[in-house]
């Protein structure tokens, strides 16, 4: 992996000649690049951690302001559009010189698609990690597409480990994120852990006197919806009940297309349908290939319902395998589980009140105290 910039990248993004005066104690503003404002249509996890860690900053005193693709709805800090989901990438930094013009500190989303932010911006960045998309590409770009999935999983390495952040500090989301971070060579010094939050929840709802079972999520490839609907079909016939899908994506119409009896999909609810859903399930499902950390793990356990994962990074983070839920090795062992969890009304209460008492644990307040923590180490160890 190159450890020097590339000439084309020096002459792409040359660094601002402006002098900038002596930094705070406290970075006062903050800005956040990120690909999706959280009012879009296509938001996920990432969208609510950085609108839940806008948000606390600015209630804490912080001028905020999110640069991202894609529409920008109102907030009580500022969002700016840079242009298209995926045209904001080529126009974002001179949105930034012509609609925010400086900051104290600059927190670059790396979602996969890097924003190279240290090599045009001449000040302190911090960079926030989901999740290294390292295997995603292949997944998301198969078949003749591959060199693309090369050309991104490459780039994305060299963004994170080489010269654009090689000496910034990176936010990882979970253990598993920042193992993935050392394992393409980012010094553990570097990383720093800041986990998800979650809101403290209205009272419960009713669980279903029937077997409901509940999966959420955006609708793409890496979250496997489709290995779901093949392991109801063993399934169903053990436990009996209903299988719920919520979430929308790209992959809708072919799942409902896979789908056999039983399984219902909702696309997008409200809070309040999505809290009623949470609680009156027994459990709630989790098949993606991997996660930063599996934020609606972590929502369903505030409401007492445990889940079944896989065994893959972010899912072996936010499951405490055998205490608040369960973790699958395997296709056979991931519809054993959900058989065995189902048919036991006394574990998965047990499993369920644990669940909650581990959540309690993450709250959105400390997650922004937390970051706040980073973001002035940030600012403080920066220097020209």
């Amino acid at each position: 992996m190159p450890q020097h910039v590339p000439s084309s990248l020096r002459a792409a993004f040359p660094r601002s000649a402006q002098r900038h005066p002596a930094l705070p104690p406290q970075p006062r503003r903050i800005v956040f690049l990120a690909r999706r404002d959280f009012g879009n249509a296509a938001a996920g996890g990432s969208e609510l951690l950085v609108d839940r860690l806008a948000e606390g900053l600015t209630q804490l005193g912080h001028q905020v302001t999110l640069l991202c693709g894609g529409p920008a709805a109102y907030r009580d800090y500022r969002v700016v559009s840079a242009g298209g989901d995926l045209g904001h990438y080529l126009r974002v930094r001179s949105t930034f010189q012509r609609q925010v013009g400086d900051c104290d500190l600059l927190v670059e989303v790396c979602n996969g698609m890097p924003y190279l932010a240290p090599l045009w911006h001449r000040g302190p960045t911090l960079c926030l990690v989901n999740h290294v998309h390292t295997d995603l590409w292949r997944m998301r770009f198969g078949g003749p597409m591959a060199p693309a999935a090369r050309l991104g999983r490459r780039l994305e390495h060299w963004a994170l480990a080489g010269t654009p952040q090689r000496r910034n500090l990176l936010v990882a989301v979970s253990p598993s994120t920042a193992h993935a971070l050392r394992a393409i060579g980012v010094e553990r010094e570097r990383i720093r852990v800041v986990h998800n939050g979650v809101e403290e929840p209205a009272p419960r709802a009713e669980r279903s006197p029937e077997p409901l079972f509940v999966a959420m999520g955006r609708l793409v490839e890496y979250k496997r919806i489709d290995l779901l609907l093949r392991l109801w079909e063993r399934v169903r016939p053990v436990t009996g009940g209903r299988l719920v899908i919520i979430g929308d994506g790209p992959e809708r119409e072919r799942l409902e297309h896979l789908a056999g009896p039983g399984v219902e999909f909702t696309g997008h609810v409200s809070e309040p349908e999505k809290h009623r859903l949470l609680c009156a399930a027994w459990i709630l499902l989790h098949p993606s290939a991997v996660e930063g950390w599996g934020l609606v793990v972590t929502e369903a356990a505030a409401r007492e319902t445990p889940a079944i994962a896989f065994d893959v990074p972010g899912l072996r983070d936010s499951v405490v395998d055998g205490e608040t839920g369960l973790l699958a090795r395997g296709e056979s062992s991931f519809a054993a589980a959900w058989c065995a969890l189902a048919l036991s009304a006394e574990r998965r209460t047990l499993m369920g009140k644990a669940a909650r008492e581990r959540a309690a644990q993450f709250r959105w307040h400390r997650t922004v105290r937390q970051f706040r923590a980073v973001a002035t180490e940030a600012v403080r160890n920066w220097t020209p």
